[in-house]
Formats: C-alpha cells, structure tokens, sequence
C-alpha cells in the first residue's frame, strides 16, 4: 500500500510540474502573440492617422483650387 502511495504521489508531483512548464511556455507565446497584435494595431492606428491629415490637406487644397480658378474668372473678365 505504501508503494502504491509512493507512486501515486510522485505521479501527481510529475504532473503539476509538468503542467506548470507547459502553462509557463504557454503564457509566453500567448505574450508573443499580443505584442506582435499590439504592433500590428499600432501600425493601423498610425495609417489612419496619416489618412485623416492626408485627407484634412486635400480638402484644404481643393478649396485653393476653387479660389484660385474663381479669380482666374474673374480675371479673365476684366481682360
């Protein structure tokens, strides 16, 4: 009977150190992962941003446009 306690015991020992390296390896591609998720996030975060102040500046640049050829009109009247 003590034998079959000995083993037992050492059986459960082997299996909670077992687990506790799989669970740590786990934990860190699960940590790999997220920070490769972060940088992906982050890069998209920053194209938006770009696209936004790409777009602010086109408006502002298609509003000279329509200034520019308002007074080229007007110009051309006068001539």
């Amino acid at each position: 009977m003590t034998d079959a306690l000995i083993s037992g015991g050492a059986a459960i020992i082997v299996c909670v150190i077992s687990n506790y390296f799989q669970n740590k390896k786990t934990t860190a591609l699960m940590e790999y992962k997220i920070d490769q998720l972060t940088k992906k996030v982050d890069l998209h975060n920053n194209a938006i941003s770009r696209l936004y102040n790409v777009e602010t500046r086109l408006g502002i640049d298609e509003e000279k446009i329509k200034v520019a050829n308002h007074r080229i009109d007007d110009l051309e009247k006068q001539l």
